[in-house]
């Protein structure tokens, strides 16, 4: 979980229509609701309302290609920092640092989001400054902090360099009289990124299994759905949908970061973020977009404050940080693992309780 936002609950409800959940008797399953007391409407909102024109599947050959410019540390300036530094496949894409580290050890000025499912994003960055994961790839390798590549030629003579690179764009793009460029890298990378996607016991719950989620696990849905978190953290992802302003009844603590008013150079868009997903948010700590929420229950605390101007009790945190642990998903080993190109092979472990790894 990264943050929600309550102020367009409240001008959608007009005369404060959310209502908080009352907390029971802690050890109580009784006062626990059931699949049957949460009003399926409101979990429509975590469904596709309808299929999305979603681009051509990739071809093996380009995915593959994609897979391996993933971990490639030499397309940065000290060969050193591939994308997988900074978005670790086997610990969900987030690499658990309050910002990353780039080339020469600078820090990033925001905390690294996952790569899981990120794909189905309405947009990229924070900021949003990038309109698909095809567009924000490349971005990191052509950063003075992050991979420290000099500028696009300078990219394009790495691999052109790099005989089994030409042997790889080649078989990617055979119709294409050049096959290097930085169109076709952040293509590449972005169609194995596609498939980084993953699912939980939160999908098979909305998939019609009620018992896929735990007594407590509903709970939390409850107390969230009741607190209008879905109205910004809502769609298949919980959250990826749109925009918010962080801080709207209590200010955020760190007013440093403008937020999308640096790219928008509105002042109406200061301290507005992209509102994040939360599935796989159990994790990838630190929380929000300064790092500035070390657990999930303080993330959780932390936007009843500054969002929805009330102090969660603890029962009610606990139920919330239970059913978003629900959201952990299963990563796919044989997907995100190099078996050749000299690359060690990657392993994870899945959260306590959950879905391990596949096999597959």
């Amino acid at each position: 979980m990264k943050w929600w936002i309550v102020i367009a609950a409240v001008a959608a409800c007009s005369s404060r229509d959310v209502r908080p959940a009352s907390a029971p008797t802690q050890g109580s399953d009784a006062s626990l609701p059931t699949s049957t007391e949460i009003n399926p409407r409101l979990l429509r909102r975590f469904r596709p309302v309808a299929a999305e024109v979603a681009p051509p599947p990739a071809s093996p050959e380009k995915i593959a290609l994609g897979r391996r410019l993933f971990f490639e540390t030499q397309l940065s300036r000290n060969g050193q920092i591939a994308c997988n530094s900074c978005h670790p496949l086997d610990r969900y894409g987030a690499d658990g640092r309050q910002t990353s580290l780039g080339i020469d050890g600078q820090r990033g000025a925001r905390n690294t989001p996952s790569v899981y499912n990120a794909a189905n994003h309405f947009v990229q960055f924070w900021d949003g400054r990038s309109p698909t994961i095809e567009d924000q790839a490349v971005v990191p390798i052509l950063s003075s902090r992050e991979m420290g590549m000099r500028d696009a030629p300078a990219v394009i003579a790495v691999l052109q360099a790099m005989p089994e690179y030409v042997e790889a764009f080649a078989a990617a793009y055979p119709s294409d009289r050049v096959p290097i460029t930085m169109a076709h890298l952040g293509e590449s990378i972005g169609a194995f990124e596609r498939g980084l996607v993953t699912t939980s016991s939160w999908d098979d719950f909305l998939a019609g299994h009620p018992d896929a989620l735990t007594p407590l696990e509903q709970r939390g849905l409850r107390v969230f759905l009741d607190s209008g978190c879905m109205v910004c953290h809502t769609g298949p992802q919980v959250g990826g949908t749109m925009f918010e302003r962080v801080g709207v009844v209590e200010p955020w603590p760190n007013q440093q970061d403008p937020g999308r008013a640096g790219v928008t150079h509105s002042q109406a868009d200061r301290m507005v973020f992209k509102v994040p997903s939360l599935k796989n948010v159990a994790m990838t700590a630190p929380y929000f977009h300064d790092g500035s929420a070390a657990t999930l229950e303080i993330a959780i605390q932390m936007m009843g404050r500054h969002q929805l101007g009330v102090e969660l009790s603890e029962p009610d945190v606990s139920a919330i940080a239970a059913w978003m642990r629900a959201m952990t998903g299963t990563i796919k080993r044989s997907y995100i693992e190099l078996p050749e190109h000299g690359r060690p092979s990657v392993h994870a472990a899945a959260a306590p309780g959950k879905k391990a790894l596949s096999a597959r």
